[in-house]
């Protein structure tokens, strides 16, 4: 009993330091899974572990195939969950660069990767291909903590992104089709039977897989599924799905709940969102708990097969050669800098899936008695650690180095996507300024990605966006939606992060009726709120320009906006191009600059009034 809840608390523990100090959770669980587990064996009285998942094959918290079936049930809910977030139109939208990632350098990690641990190692080609399979992945989980305080492109950031997100399943998949290559030939050399029992896990797999989803579908669509039911019922169908395909096609079950989340992810159902956030939280726990007990049931006999120079060398290459050259081929013809394919080849830290299907692979394999299947869980240890490790420190530091560090954040956040927030962002993406809308409503974000504009569906109570690496580049926040407290809610919870040159809210309409109380955050005039906006934006729909000769023209045209009720002033754009948002604090007169332009919503202003 002290055990399980040990590697509880201690699993949590160690996902509240990976928050704490932004680093991948995957890195304080491994280290903890090895301190109880191989290392203690150096310090404690008996030589034992203190935490012994499998002791003599039948001891142990998990005796005899126990580990094997709740590791083979954790990975499939985990997988799951990861094909959930593949989404077709996810790929649509992302550039030439992220599908040659996760495709051409998806080919060349594989081969790769298998010839060095083939030739370095002495492994057969078989466990060699699956090491290489296993490392493909990187993963949005291992990505985000280290790059999330990195001022990057947002380019750059993107292509990380979602290189994580989409290879993660695909990573998945082809591990999960070599490994079950090699079971169908029961690790002998290829022949036409193991072959015959390969296409059947295929097909058993996809089939599955792809059936049970469209089942569910139908019956989440149908409300045959009580809503306090949703969630544990798509997890027991998970399971049932996992063991069912099992039993018709041994080892087919991984691909089936990767080939179910892909489906379910792509169709439009109700509540998709509240599974996805539960298999979410399921995963942090299974995660917590899965590798600090796959890191203790590692012994030292199996860090010593690594503690060598072939290790070394293995490792080098995987990340020093085989990364850059899959990077470097896949953006070919591209819109990246070499400086960006330099930081995006350096950053490719191997995450939870890696780490957790090789352990479970390993195990299966050495039961039946593989030839080299104890190095298989070793060796991608090795790379998840030292990778996550070498990202960790010196990412910012690389970053700087080959100039990619933003030293200055001029993207902008919207909160609210109404009419009048999508003119400005068009007016401020039109002015090559990187401008991200964020909103609740549904309607306005499809309505804003339909002109372009980058825009996130979700609310200011979360932490959707204190989490999401391509905001990176934004220094200035400006909250316009037609509710205040949201507004002043927007302000107080995100200056820090986003607003670094500037946290702009709309006044309220009592602040407008008392021109006193004008706060400094104020934005545009100090008599003009929400709703005058829309019902300018409405009236006249677009952004227009007046050129400011000097300081003195300006004022006049400051004072013509304040006298006519139909004109707002937005922003000042100087000679060189640079936009500064218009507070309602302050005319700021003296820093205008000659040849500027003022951008306002409104009626054409006559050039005759303001000469």
């Amino acid at each position: 009993m002290l055990e399980l809840a040990g590697i509880v608390i201690l699993g949590i523990l160690a996902q509240w330091v990976a928050w704490k100090f932004k680093i991948p959770a995957i890195l304080p669980l491994i280290l903890i899974g090895l301190l109880v587990g191989p290392l203690a064996t150096l310090f404690t009285s008996d030589g034992t572990k203190l935490i012994e998942p499998i002791w003599n094959g039948t001891e142990g918290l998990f005796p005899g195939e126990s580990l094997f079936y709740f590791v083979s049930l954790a990975i499939s809910i985990i997988l799951f969950e990861g094909g959930l977030t593949l989404r077709k139109n996810e790929i649509d939208n992302v550039g030439s660069v992220i599908i040659k990632l996760i495709t051409v350098a998806v080919v060349v990690t594989f081969f790769g990767a298998g010839l060095a641990a083939h030739f370095i190692f002495d492994l057969s080609w078989p466990i060699a291909f699956l090491f290489s399979s296993l490392i493909i992945v990187t993963g949005p989980t291992v990505i985000t903590p280290i790059l999330r305080n990195i001022p990057l492109k947002k380019d750059v950031s993107a292509v990380l992104k979602w290189e994580g997100i989409l290879i993660d399943p695909i990573g998945a998949l082809v591990a999960v089709l070599v490994f079950e290559f090699i079971r169908a030939g029961g690790g002998e050399e290829f022949t036409f039977t193991a072959l015959i029992e390969f296409g059947k896990i295929v097909l058993f797999g996809l089939t599955f897989g792809f059936t049970f989803a469209h089942g569910l579908a139908f019956s989440l669509k149908r409300k045959i599924i009580p809503h306090y039911l949703l969630n544990v019922v798509t997890l027991a169908t998970v399971l049932g799905v996992f063991v069912i395909s099992d039993i018709f096609a041994h080892e087919s079950g991984l691909l089936s709940v990767v080939v179910m989340g892909m489906v379910l992810g792509n169709i439009n159902l109700p509540y998709i969102d509240e599974i996805l956030y539960f298999k979410e939280s399921l995963s942090v726990l299974l995660i917590s708990i899965l590798f600090i007990l796959l890191s203790a049931n590692i012994n030292i006999e199996d860090l010593q097969l690594i503690y060598n120079w072939q290790a070394v060398s293995l490792f080098i290459i995987v990340v020093f050669i085989v990364r850059p050259i899959g990077v470097f081929l896949s953006s070919i013809r591209s819109g990246l800098k070499t400086k960006e394919k330099l930081f995006i080849s350096w950053v490719g830290p191997r995450g939870i899936v890696a780490a957790g299907i090789a352990s479970l692979f390993g195990l299966k394999l050495d039961k039946v008695g593989v030839v080299g299947a104890e190095y298989i869980t070793p060796l991608v240890f090795m790379i998840v650690l030292g990778t996550v490790l070498l990202n960790a420190t010196t990412a910012r530091l690389f970053a700087k180095l080959v100039g990619v560090f933003l030293k200055k954040s001029e993207g902008i956040l919207i909160i609210g996507a109404s009419k009048v927030s999508r003119l400005i962002a068009v007016y401020l993406k039109n002015n090559s300024r990187h401008v991200v809308l964020v909103d609740s409503n549904r309607n306005n974000i499809n309505k804003a990605k339909d002109l372009g504009l980058d825009a996130i569906e979700g609310n200011v109570y979360g932490d959707q966006l204190k989490d999401n690496i391509e905001l990176n580049d934004i220094g200035y926040l400006m909250a316009l939606t037609g509710n205040s407290d949201i507004n002043k809610y927007a302000i107080d919870k995100f200056k820090n992060q986003f607003g670094e040159h500037g946290s702009f809210r709309l006044i309220t309409t009592e602040e407008m009726r008392d021109p006193e109380n004008n706060p400094q955050e104020g934005l545009f005039s100090h008599t003009d709120d929400y709703y005058k906006l829309i019902e300018l934006a409405e009236k006249y729909p677009g952004i227009q320009e007046i050129k400011i000769r000097d300081k003195k023209h300006y004022k006049t045209i400051i004072d013509l906006t304040k006298e006519d009720k139909n004109i707002i002033p937005l922003f000042i754009k100087d000679p060189d191009k640079n936009i500064r948002i218009v507070s309602s604090y302050s005319e700021e007169v003296e820093q205008v600059e000659n040849d500027s332009f003022l951008a306002y919503i409104g009626k054409s202003i006559d050039i005759e009034e303001v000469k």
